[in-house]
């Protein structure tokens, strides 16, 4: 009986998280489409519903609606399997998610490596997609995307592994429990242990750009240079999983990003202050969007950087940086316990 309960609850939460996923590729392209408007001094999306609203339900249909076509001369299995595997990853990194002390799918105690170990999957599939698609173009994004994620997986692993040192767990939930208290117990300040507490959430935070391809990180779908990157053969669905994929992986860099600097689900107020300190699902959604809003003005602030100032951004600069960090970080806990 335990275990059919169990398997329908994690089938439950599969779908929840698919509608999650699914919701957040469609109004993000929205609030994206707005933003952008906004700041160029346009309208934006205005005519399908109210304010554009049902915009994205609209192209969700035409993109459904439309052929999947499988050019000719392309590596058909790996092909076809490409764009799949950008989005089996992501449901599965949900899945290890606490959203509150209650609102989580399975609580590990290892569940921050688990969400490394899968968010690296993303590359693989993009890799799969230049290469399959028989297009210079496209292997070329290819190669740009292995090659910018090895760079930006390093300082992000090292900034990792100084949060679970000071936190003394991989487990999600008690690293947010370790920033209960206000805003001056989170890892965002060097006064939770963490040395260059500022400095490391901005590395974090770039690496976050860099890894899920966003400008002015977005080096394989450099419109201008390689047409659409590693997905220029692809239409219908295939594209569409692209797609989703890609702000799922922004949901999920946010929700990181909220877990290991910004105390998760718990108020920045002092728990002193009465209701201020409560911990609450909303909190924890305010700091993930707003961290997502500021990625979406980010794309429309900063020009494309080249392909050699990327990497050398991250092997000169935010390796030593958090190289530093670790080591004095390691010295704070080894001093203070």
């Amino acid at each position: 009986m335990d275990l059919g309960i169990n398997v329908f609850e994690m089938v439950i939460y599969l779908v929840g998280f698919i509608a999650f996923a699914a919701a957040n590729a469609a109004y993000l392209v929205w609030v994206e489409r707005k933003g952008a408007a906004h700041i160029q001094r346009r309208t934006g999306p205005k005519e399908v519903g109210p304010y554009g609203l049902l915009q994205p339900l609209a192209d969700g249909a035409k993109l459904m609606s439309k052929q999947f076509i499988i050019p000719a001369g392309v590596d058909r299995p790996l092909f076809i399997l490409a764009p799949i595997l950008t989005m089996v990853p992501a449901i599965m990194i949900f899945v290890t998610i606490p959203f509150s002390e209650t609102i989580l799918a399975r609580d590990f105690n290892i569940g921050l490596l688990m969400i490394l170990a899968f968010a690296s999957v993303n590359v693989l599939a993009l890799l799969m997609g230049g290469w399959a698609s028989r297009n210079k173009y496209a292997v070329i994004s290819a190669a740009r995307v292995v090659s910018q994620n090895i760079a930006y997986e390093i300082p992000m692993l090292i900034i990792v592994i100084t949060i679970v040192l000071i936190s003394g767990s991989m487990n999600l939930t008690e690293i947010v429990a370790g920033q209960a208290g206000g805003i001056l117990h989170w890892n965002l300040l060097p006064t939770n242990g963490n040395f260059l507490g500022p400095i490391t959430f901005i590395i974090f935070f770039i690496c976050s750009l860099a890894e899920t391809n966003r400008a002015p990180f977005d080096l394989g779908e450099a419109e201008s240079e390689l047409i659409a990157g590693f997905h220029t053969e692809y239409s219908s669905m295939g594209f569409g999983l692209f797609f989703m994929g890609e702000y799922a992986n922004i949901v999920i860099a946010a929700a990181l990003t909220t877990i290991l600097f910004l105390g998760g689900w718990y108020s920045p107020l002092p728990e002193s202050i009465p209701y201020a300190g409560a911990s609450s699902v909303v909190w924890f959604l305010v700091k993930m969007y707003l961290l997502i809003w500021l990625v979406v003005l980010i794309r429309w602030t900063y020009p494309r950087v080249t392909l050699w100032s990327l990497l050398n951004l991250s092997w000169k600069i935010l390796i030593p940086f958090s190289l530093f960090n670790l080591l004095a970080s390691a010295g704070l806990v080894k001093l203070l316990g």
